[in-house]
């Protein structure tokens, strides 16, 4: 895939403060990209950079290929930007609220009318087209905010906690709609502190600490890099001797690099194995194992979670 976002090296300072320090950031095209990070680790700067609305102190940040710093009008044309705190206007209803800006993003009269309704329809707000904008809930507002940014039909959707101060039945709700963002051929890139949010639909991510950007990429390469072998998990059928005997099945066999017992009073005996092979030889384990007799319960390879990718990055600096 191209890079539809790209930042080189980008630094932000206020005085002797520096907010975002040499930020590299590499977004695919078509990727949901979640930027995670704890409060103060320069997200929102980065973005504000990224939608021309703030001026970098040095380095560069690509949209399209578009310079944010000598094409801002065409980085603008590109992107659909929805801010962590956002207006609305109490004396509009949802549909005049829409069509107040479709008409600042300059598309015509007689286009709006069918481009708000398909809106309405994407984010699920048609019963409230002729609603007052401030009776909506917070959840129904922030799916108002991300209509108006689709209103001009924007390539790349950058988004600051949207997901922020919803309930757990609106987060659900959004989350729904910026994977159907994605379908739609939507580049998403947006910031949260929800960690959950960004396991359940990213396709990429990027944490970032104390203005620096410490890891990106897929969830498996990041999960391949903090954890270069792989973590079996065998529970057997308890029965005398069974954990010696596969301990001795597996000890010697090529990538098995440590065998552990768990304890687990009550529970069936279980080993975890460090294990660096490759898929033809997680399968080689399980047939050594029923080749000997040993009677397997449960065979399965652990998963480190994104929670704990987290900590280990930013040393236990949760986000908050």
């Amino acid at each position: 895939m191209s890079l539809i976002l790209e930042t080189q090296d980008l630094v932000k300072t206020y005085g002797s403060f520096q907010a975002v320090k040499g930020m590299s950031l590499r977004v695919e095209q078509g990727a949901i990209y979640g930027f995670v990070g704890p409060n103060g680790a320069g997200k929102t700067t980065t973005m504000r950079i990224i939608t021309t609305l703030l001026e970098q102190t040095s380095g560069e940040a690509y949209v399209g290929g578009h310079s944010v710093r000598t094409a801002a009008d065409d980085v603008r044309r590109l992107i659909g930007y929805m801010p962590d705190f956002f207006g609305v206007y109490d004396d509009m209803t949802v549909w005049e609220y829409l069509d107040f800006f479709a008409a600042c993003y300059k598309v015509a009269d007689g286009q709006r009318r069918r481009l708000i309704d398909d809106l309405l329809e994407l984010v699920d707000l048609g019963h409230k087209r002729d609603v007052q904008v401030d009776t909506l809930s917070r959840g129904m507002k922030q799916r108002l905010c991300l209509a108006r940014t689709l209103a001009h039909d924007p390539q790349v959707l950058i988004l600051d906690e949207p997901a922020s101060g919803l309930d757990p039945r609106a987060r659900v709700e959004i989350r729904e709609l910026l994977v159907e963002l994605s379908r739609m051929g939507k580049t998403v890139f947006f910031s949260t502190h929800i960690l959950a949010d960004v396991a359940e639909i990213c396709t990429h991510i990027g944490i970032v600490e104390s203005g620096r950007l410490v890891a990106q990429g897929s969830m498996a390469e990041m999960q391949r890099q903090l954890r270069p072998h792989r973590m079996l998990q065998i529970q057997l059928l308890n029965q005398p001797d069974v954990l010696t005997q596969a301990q001795s099945a597996l000890f010697g066999r090529a990538g098995v690099l440590a065998i552990r017992p768990l304890e687990d009073e009550g529970g069936p005996p279980t080993l975890e194995v460090d294990y660096g092979g490759d898929d033809a030889g997680v399968a080689g384990l399980l047939g050594q194992l029923v080749a000997r007799g040993l009677p397997v319960l449960h065979f399965s390879e652990t998963r480190q979670e994104l929670e704990d990718v987290f900590m280990q990055i930013t040393n236990g600096v949760k986000p908050s």
